[in-house]
């Protein structure tokens, strides 16, 4: 199911030197921000950042804000700012994107639904999202689905300008942000061209793709790592601001790491690999625990009203996401590790046990694991994929 081209063409905001790009990313990644850090964070002089914001300015993408305002944003992680004679007694002006000029469309397939949102260039909300459980997992059906639901979204919003781009995620393998080869919520294991139909059917140019990096949390952090739980466990890394990118990334490679020798046994007939953290084994072994069949939502019930067998079932879940935040981080060297997903309200219940994992499996004199667990909404993970159409558009 392809089009004709082998490419889709995804809109650029201008076309200048590498270095103006450059400087464009670190105003949106820090700002507002004035020049001399901004100079600084680039290595270029007062001089060759004039003359790039002063081209920036001109394209209409940053503008300075009224005269005494100040450095605002949040700087690169580790980032001392060096005195200079430019910096004394001159007013330091600081510049920002000139975030209400664009909008985007973020698009998230996730277990069964589809979240839709629009932001601005500061992937800032526009509007109220749209979910929908998906009505048919037929490919023609779902892009159907989801460019009633676009088109939906916009004309909410009549104030915002028209959609410059479109970014979709969703569980599974994609191929040159374009060809979805395997999506287990949805049914397919063949190529969809799924960014070519939907770019010819919401004549929104699209990509079918990190939000934290450079708008979330962890801005200015040199290197995070994302840990998801529930239908699923998912794992990311980006550095620098950029994720780390592999071919195999879409294939839930940290679904079967061990992470408890003598935990459940999964599909694949791996004994305490990750995938007792999804929601279908933690209500497995809840079964278990109680004794008769139960569902993770009866789980999800007992736990919030506090009842010993779910509590104590979370507890050993946070240890074993513990234990997977400390092989992530002796592995990879984040700065950071963020704990999302639909599941991740229970390890906001029990920060102590996953603690007490990474604890366990991290060497004593190593730095401490940080690790945060943002509040999770669909919305985020659509605006995610929006963020992701943000940083081409941009780059």
């Amino acid at each position: 199911m392809e089009t004709n081209s082998d490419s889709l063409d995804f809109p650029r905001w201008f076309s200048r030197s590498d270095a103006t790009h450059n400087v464009a990313r670190g105003i949106m990644q820090y700002g507002p921000i004035a020049r001399t850090p901004l100079a600084q964070i680039f290595n270029l002089s007062q001089g060759a950042l004039s003359r790039i914001t002063s081209d920036l300015i001109y394209d209409g993408v940053i503008e300075e804000m009224p005269a005494g305002s100040t450095q605002a944003g949040r700087l690169p992680q580790g980032f001392d700012l060096r005195e200079s004679s430019e910096r004394r007694g001159r007013p330091q002006t600081a510049l920002r994107i000139r975030e209400d000029s664009h909008a985007f469309v973020g698009v998230n397939i996730h277990d069964g639904a589809i979240t839709v949102s629009e932001v601005n260039t500061m992937c800032r909300p526009i509007g109220s999202d749209i979910t929908e459980t998906v009505s048919n997992t037929a490919p023609q059906a779902v892009v159907e689905q989801i460019t009633r639901m676009v088109r939906e979204l916009v004309a909410a919003s009549p104030d915002a300008p028209a959609p410059t781009a479109l970014g979709l995620s969703l569980g599974g393998h994609v191929e040159d942000d374009r060809y979805v080869t395997f999506a287990p919520f949805l049914y397919w294991d063949s190529s969809v061209d799924l960014g070519g139909m939907l770019q010819r059917d919401t004549g929104i140019p699209t990509k079918v793709l990190l939000h934290e990096c450079w708008f979330g949390d962890d801005i200015g952090v040199p290197r995070f790592a994302v840990i998801t739980m529930g239908a699923g466990v998912g794992y990311s890394i980006s550095d620098h601001g950029d994720p780390i990118d592999n071919p195999d990334k879409s294939y839930g490679l940290a679904g079967h790491v061990l992470i408890d020798p003598e935990g459940p046994r999964c599909s694949s007939g791996h004994i305490g690999c990750s995938q007792c953290l999804t929601s279908d084994s933690i209500a497995e072994e809840y079964s278990g625990i109680m004794g008769r069949v139960t569902t993770f939502e009866e789980f999800s019930h007992d736990l919030r009203a506090n009842r010993p067998q779910a509590r104590r079932l979370a507890e050993r879940t946070c240890y074993r996401l513990g234990v997977l935040v400390a092989t992530v981080s002796n592995l990879a060297m984040p700065s950071r590790v963020l704990v999302s997903g639909e599941s991740s309200f229970i390890a906001k219940k029990n920060r102590e046990f996953i603690r007490k994992g990474i604890d366990a499996y991290r060497h004593s004199q190593a730095a401490p694991v940080e690790f945060s667990i943002p509040r999770f909404s669909w919305r985020l993970w659509s605006d995610s994929a929006a963020a992701r159409a943000i940083a081409t558009y941009i780059s």
